[in-house]
């Protein structure tokens, strides 16, 4: 019997892991994200890291670094969106990817020789403990939506087992999680302590730009869901608890998703600010994703975009980016959230 945190590492990250291979992401593949909906979703963060260093919080030669970027392609559009935008800034600026997959590796080096030649020195890391920078912008999209959780009901939280699953006596922590939020139906996440740490002795100083979805409130009940070719299917009806047939998802079961799809769930954010604030970081921001957006500068660069460029190209990128903002897509459902260490202004 294992716990559902293990059972969900195991489903994204053990060596046939989903995540563990290189995955399509985008129309072909189970989901959207940001960075697959349009290229100003990195161009809008580039703006941000142009005037973080402006202000005078990071210097000229602080390392960008992505968390959790499967192909490379959001670390790429923000050096390009620094080309456009502040060419010089490339000549001091460091780029970084924390990657603990080979296959993602190998595929995020070459996306970056394709596209930037030898211009550009990328540093990938396998994990955060090995990096010690004195100063970092660090992005990452919809990664703490794959850390491991547990299922709570009450006072039991879910396993796994080999005839299926089973609630039976919560362990410590998240019993201390759940008392500490109110939770008495719904995940507790495992995981945001010690990442927070993590960045903390990392890390001298450094903002650190964040995108996922969920709320700041508990949400009440299970968001736990398997994404399978563009299909939401939420985590319980794929199991025996679910007794009303009709309520079943019948079209594949359990096992054929099983490390072949993506599993997530909803971000309590809430529990995730409070883990930061306890590493010795700042909450600098949390807003919907429309909003951060916006305050980063993504409308000024599409009026760049409408001056520079033909009204088709205008329109099609226009229509990709109302994708990122447009309330009934990811524009509210998405959150921001800003965090910086050692900010002294």
């Amino acid at each position: 019997m294992i716990s559902f945190s293990e059972y969900m590492r195991r489903w994204l990250y053990d060596k046939e892991g989903y995540y563990a291979k290189f995955r399509t992401i985008g129309k072909e593949g189970d989901f959207y994200t940001a960075v697959s909906s349009s290229m100003f979703f990195g161009g809008a963060i580039a703006k941000r890291v142009i005037s973080v260093i402006e202000e005078g919080f990071l210097p000229s030669n602080t390392v960008i670094l992505e968390i959790g970027a499967h192909q490379g392609y959001l670390l790429a559009d923000i050096v390009q969106f620094i080309y456009t935008l502040k060419p010089n800034l490339l000549k001091s600026v460091k780029f970084a990817i924390i990657e603990p997959f080979y296959e993602n590796r190998i595929a995020q080096k070459r996306y970056f020789k394709d596209s930037f030649g030898d211009s550009i020195d990328l540093k990938i890391y396998k994990d955060l403990d090995e990096i010690k920078q004195q100063s970092a912008f660090i992005v990452a999209n919809e990664i703490f939506d794959s850390f491991g959780c547990e299922l709570i009901k009450d006072d039991k939280m879910l396993y796994k087992t080999h005839e299926g699953f089973v609630f039976e006596k919560m362990d410590d922590y998240t019993k201390e999680i759940a008392k500490r939020y109110d939770i008495s139906k719904g995940e507790v996440s495992k995981g945001y302590e010690e990442f927070a740490q993590k960045m903390a002795k990392s890390f001298e100083r450094y903002e650190f730009v964040s995108f996922d979805y969920g709320e700041l409130q508990k949400r009440g009940d299970f968001s736990i869901r398997v994404y399978h070719k563009h299909k939401s299917i939420p985590f319980f009806t794929l199991t025996d608890f679910i007794k009303d047939e009709t309520q079943k998802f019948k079209e594949i079961n359990l096992n054929d998703l099983y490390q072949k799809s993506d599993i997530t769930y909803d971000v309590h954010f809430n529990h995730l600010i409070d883990a930061f604030k306890i590493s010795g970081a700042k909450l600098y921001g949390y807003k919907t994703q429309l909003a951060a957006l916006v305050e980063f500068g993504i409308v000024e660069l599409l009026e760049i975009l409408r001056e520079k460029s033909d009204p088709k190209s205008y329109k099609n990128e226009l229509n990709r980016v109302k994708m990122l903002i447009d309330p009934a897509f990811m524009g509210e459902r998405f959150k921001g959230v800003i965090f910086r260490k050692n900010d002294k202004i």
